[in-house]
């Protein structure tokens, strides 16, 4: 008898970890994407940080915007402000868009750090909570239909783009 769950009809559920490579490949892209920016002219780290956060960001409002009713309800279930707020969570991945473009753009560098940095580090705080909680559910951070457990892989995330943001307002 076999010892993983079972999905549907007798289907086994797949394993964990493949719920992730929808996330992987995304940040693959993106720091490829990044990296290629780089290559006609002088490497330079700040720059680098820059592009990724631009792109990655961009890639994560979209792929939200796909299904943004979809998002909104996932969302709402760990993060503390869209618990409260149905509206922030709807303007939430307007935000990451907003912000992806600054990084873009290179427009307000500050303002854009200092947001992302807040932004990020107060996701990052429901992430906890819920983790604590062992809320079982489904991470809203790839939109509504790539299914990715909400983990520490999401905190790694939240706590990531807020720790690289912080460290390019230290780097300006």
């Amino acid at each position: 008898m076999s010892t993983e769950p079972s999905c549907c009809h007798g289907e086994k559920k797949p394993p964990r970890w493949k719920s992730y490579i929808p996330l992987l490949v995304i940040v693959s892209v993106t720091l490829l994407a990044a990296t290629a920016r780089q290559l006609t002219g002088e490497w330079n780290l700040r720059s680098w940080m820059h592009d990724w956060m631009g792109f990655f960001l961009v890639v994560f409002a979209m792929l939200k915007l796909f299904d943004l009713k979809g998002f909104t309800s996932g969302f709402q279930k760990y993060d503390l402000l869209a618990m409260s707020s149905r509206t922030y969570a709807m303007l939430y991945p307007f935000f990451e868009l907003g912000l992806g473009l600054l990084y873009l753009s290179g427009a307000w560098p500050m303002e854009t750090y200092l947001f992302t940095a807040v932004l990020m580090t107060f996701g990052a705080i429901g992430v906890i909570i819920a983790l604590r909680k062992g809320l079982d559910v489904k991470c809203a951070c790839l939109g509504s239909f790539l299914e990715v457990p909400l983990s520490t892989v999401a905190l790694t995330e939240d706590l990531g783009m807020a720790a690289m943001a912080i460290v390019m307002l230290v780097l300006m």
